[in-house]
């Protein structure tokens, strides 16, 4: 579904077609509905109210062959994501009766809760109407008509918040759709370089002077493909001053087989979400630079496509990452770590950053610990683990912090090499992921890891999103920065 909202003034409602919401208190009492309805209706409605069941929330009645009336229940001092979930529901609701326009009576929104509640509200409703269906030769996508009605005044600067954030998240989720024959490393590279239109500077590193630089960890995930491998840094500069950016590193596995390691057959086309954490980053920093942020950040992608070849990486064999530290490669499926250290050093070489957060679909484990209700959080830094795990809780996109120490650190010694990708020993999978990643934070910069494989893509529809790739990340982390660095 696609929503085209519109804000305008009308002082009649009897002339009005369709569908008409209104917002009540969380008792769905309409006695301030009077001014909005004729005596006729306003009784009808009366009547009507008294024998529905009120617990339901959204509670709708035919008034008469032209009007259904929509009573949308909302708490004082409702919580925003609360507000932006009752949006959601209403797309739900307007998708399953088929409808064409909805009028939204906006000023009713002040009942409980401040005027501009309503830009919350519609963000819910445009989050859940997202759909990828840009394969489909019969496109299902409709068109919703929302006319915010009675505004008292239309704020084009939050307007504009909300929908930069909106914009982000909907380019995250169709990075993550795309299957992975079109959103190859190539393609990825080339897309980003696109977003210099809107203000980002993009820098493409390709194989070529990967190698040149040093990156074999990363590179050697890629060697198998007949697909080149990248690095992609994306830079806005939202102060005038020289300030250290805030830095965001995303894993871009577009298609992972496992490599030699060769994943089962069951359920591997779901591996063209294993790039969700650089889509995360490419998403964030759209928004960033479309809302005009007043931060500096950079964000660096890693972009590779593990497959079997005739040169792909063997369990076994050594490779000298860009930090110069030595990895004994002893499972090629285990990626993703291969690639963040390279770019996480990287990172922080070349920007010198404030901070870092990485994103990733790292490991199956953490699915097994929180399930798709939380992403794992690792940090080296407390105060840093708190701002996100508060960003997160705001925004309903939640994050549960998940223990580091030195004894899971030497699980992943090698006898061969610095260190080995993967713990033989067994269990603590995302945590000893967690420990190898920070190996390659090299001068003590606060750095955050979150793991994102139980978050990135969903069989199910959640509050905010439709199933498939939810845009998990982009929200938090936009949230992260709003409280704590603009």
């Amino acid at each position: 579904m696609i929503i085209k909202d519109s804000f305008s003034k009308f002082s009649n409602i009897s002339m009005l077609y369709g569908c008409i919401a209104f917002f009540t208190n969380e008792k769905s009492e309409i006695a301030h509905l009077k001014k909005y309805l004729n005596s006729l209706d306003y009784k009808n409605l009366t009547v009507l109210l008294k024998n529905k069941n009120k617990k339901k929330g959204l509670l709708s009645f035919d008034l008469n062959p032209n009007q259904k009336i929509i009573l949308i229940p909302l708490k004082k001092n409702q919580k925003s994501n609360e507000i932006e979930k009752s949006g959601a529901k209403l797309t739900d609701f307007l998708k399953s009766e088929g409808a064409e326009e909805v009028h939204v009576v906006s000023d009713t929104i002040s009942l409980n809760l401040k005027p501009d509640a309503i830009y919350e509200f519609l963000h819910g409703m445009r989050l859940k109407s997202y759909s990828f269906d840009r394969y489909k030769s019969k496109k299902e996508t409709k068109i919703l008509k929302v006319n915010i009605s009675s505004l008292k005044k239309f704020d084009k600067r939050i307007y504009d918040k909300f929908k930069a954030i909106e914009l982000g998240v909907n380019y995250t989720k169709d990075l993550v759709s795309e299957p992975g024959n079109i959103l190859h490393p190539d393609e990825y590279a080339k897309r980003l370089t696109q977003l210099k239109k809107i203000g980002l500077k993009v820098s493409v590193y390709d194989e070529k002077h990967l190698k040149k630089m040093g990156c074999n960890a990363l590179v050697g995930v890629g060697q198998g493909s007949i697909r080149g491998s990248y690095l992609v840094t994306l830079e806005w500069r939202g102060k005038k001053s020289d300030s250290k950016p805030l830095a965001f590193v995303g894993k871009g596995v577009c298609f992972d087989t496992g490599g030699i390691s060769l994943k089962p057959a069951r359920f591997m086309e779901d591996m063209t979400y294993d790039m969700a954490g650089s889509a995360v980053v490419v998403g964030l920093m759209k928004n960033l630079a479309l809302r005009k942020s007043k931060v500096n950040a950079v964000g660096v992608v890693g972009l590779v496509e593990n497959m079997p070849g005739g040169n792909a990486q063997r369990p076994g064999d050594i490779v000298k990452s860009y930090s110069g530290k030595t990895i004994e490669v002893l499972n090629t499926d285990a990626e993703g770590r291969l690639v963040l250290a390279d770019a996480i050093t990287f990172t922080e070489k070349k920007f010198k950053p404030n901070l870092i957060v990485d994103l990733a679909t790292l490991t199956g484990a953490i699915v097994v610990a929180l399930g798709s209700e939380y992403a794992g959080l690792f940090s080296n830094n407390d105060n840093l683990s708190k701002q996100l795990h508060e960003a997160g809780e705001k925004v309903e996109e939640k994050a549960w912090r998940l223990p580091l120490h030195s004894n899971y650190d030497k699980l992943m010694d090698s006898k061969n090499a610095d260190m080995q990708n993967i713990n033989y020993v067994g269990g603590a999978g995302s945590t000893t992921a967690a420990q190898f990643l920070q190996r390659f934070i090299l001068n003590k910069t606060p750095w955050a890891h979150l793991d994102i494989a139980g978050m990135a893509f969903s069989k199910y529809a959640g509050a905010l999103n439709s199933s498939g790739a939810t845009g998990y990340g982009v929200r938090l982390l936009n949230k992260f920065i709003e409280d704590n660095y603009e």
